[in-house]
């Protein structure tokens, strides 16, 4: 990988260096010390939880996140319209544009695509300690587990509004999608300083099936499969501790959330218009 940023960056326009990191949480130590020392861009060569931490440490400066990706679901890149292949992320990198995007928190936990509650996060946690990765084992995990999840009661305030319901997943989304083009909010604006707020109450097959295509065709599930909501602050309370996810990263668990925007708080690195 080393080899091939210095064989297609332009040397003539960047200086710069490899770093690498040496434990979780590193990053955003990395990225933070990049940023004070007055670098212009920071790249994150990863998957989605290298560029999350990476733009952790990015949060509220002048410096710019560049991502090359190197994950399985690639979700802030795909979404930011980044090329998967290296030689195009990189010019991108050369001849890309910078832009203010908008992030989130969950308890306190950024995320830059989604957040979420319920079985999305429960499966974040066991796919965390499988030795298989790709989007392939992801499915058949999905697959696998579906059947015995089981909704759970929550109770949300969105806009002044108290809703009182079972659960089967409320995902918060700043991006459109979790990533591997899987459109878990479709009308998510990465920059209009709202959540898009996705809840699907309970799941049989029917509405799995509609969910399930409407995901992978980039369209709203329909009404009877799942709701939304765009704001800007969401409180959840549950009567037992929830897994709780951020951009696909087990958090672990609690029984209250606070989900908040924050506007304009991330600059990235992303094709000219």
């Amino acid at each position: 990988m080393e080899a091939q940023i210095k064989l297609h960056l332009d040397h003539g326009k960047f200086s710069y260096d490899v770093v690498y990191t040496e434990r979780a949480g590193h990053a955003p130590e990395l990225a933070r010390e990049a940023a004070n020392n007055g670098s212009a861009v920071v790249v994150a060569v990863g998957g989605d939880g290298t560029v999350n931490e990476v733009a952790r440490g990015l949060l509220h400066t002048e410096t710019a996140l560049a991502i090359l990706p190197k994950g399985s679901g690639n979700g802030l890149a795909r979404h930011l319209q980044v090329p998967m292949a290296l030689e195009g992320a990189l010019r991108v990198l050369t001849q890309g544009t910078v832009k203010t995007i908008d992030s989130g928190s969950i308890n306190g936990h950024p995320f830059f695509t989604t957040a979420g509650i319920g079985f999305d996060a429960y499966i974040s946690s066991v796919f965390a300690g499988n030795k298989k990765r790709g989007l392939q084992s992801y499915v058949e995990l999905v697959m696998k587990e579906v059947r015995s999840y089981r909704h759970l009661p929550v109770k949300a305030s969105i806009n002044g509004r108290v809703i009182d319901t079972d659960c089967f997943v409320m995902a918060f989304a700043n991006a459109a999608q979790y990533g591997n083009n899987a459109y878990i909010a479709p009308e998510a604006d990465i920059q209009d300083g709202l959540l898009d707020v996705c809840l699907v109450r309970k799941l049989d097959i029917i509405k799995a099936l509609n969910l399930s295509y409407c995901m992978l065709t980039n369209q709203l599930a329909h009404a009877d499969s799942a709701e939304y909501f765009k704001t800007k602050h969401v409180e959840v309370a549950t009567e037992a501790p929830m897994m709780f996810h951020a951009d696909g990263e087990y958090m672990g668990e609690a029984a209250a959330f606070d989900v908040q925007i924050q506007p304009l708080s991330l600059k990235v690195v992303t094709p000219q218009s």
